[in-house]
């Protein structure tokens, strides 16, 4: 029979920094995408998904990571 070790974090806390870190991976790979090139311009550059909405998703995804981080787990 193992014994219950102290750990800083509970389960939750682990569950939580995972789905931050998925959020985080998802905004990264929104903002993933083609390049201009010296020979052809690529407006997509500047599109929405790349410029708003992937950043915004990569900062609710470090956000809660810091919830997981200072969330006071309950004793079970």
């Amino acid at each position: 029979m193992m014994e219950k070790r102290n750990f800083a974090f509970g389960r939750l806390n682990f569950i939580l920094l995972g789905v931050g870190m998925l959020v985080v991976i998802v905004g990264f790979i929104l903002m993933g995408g083609g390049s201009s090139t010296e020979e052809a311009y690529n407006p997509d550059i500047f599109s929405a998904q790349r410029t708003k909405v992937a950043p915004l998703v990569c900062l609710i995804g470090f956000v809660s990571m810091i919830y997981a981080v200072v969330h006071k787990s309950k004793d079970e």
